[in-house]
């Protein structure tokens, strides 16, 4: 039993949703799309945790009062 989390593919910078009913998540770091998360097909496909994971660039923020 390990005592390390698992990897999250919410908040990577290279994890898509995508509008195909078969395959809606996409990996852009490994380039597939899958049924399930693709840390998830990582694990299972190599045995370790997936090492490609980055977390997304922070947005800038709008200035409070500004108008659109």
């Amino acid at each position: 039993m390990s005592n390390q989390r698992p990897v999250s593919c919410f908040g990577c910078r290279y994890f898509v949703i995508n509008h195909d009913m078969r395959h809606p998540y996409t990996c852009q770091a490994f380039g597939f799309r899958s049924r399930r998360l693709p840390a998830l097909e990582v694990t299972a496909s190599s045995g370790q945790a997936c090492n490609r994971r980055e977390a997304q660039p922070l947005r800038r923020q709008d200035a409070p009062g500004g108008t659109r």
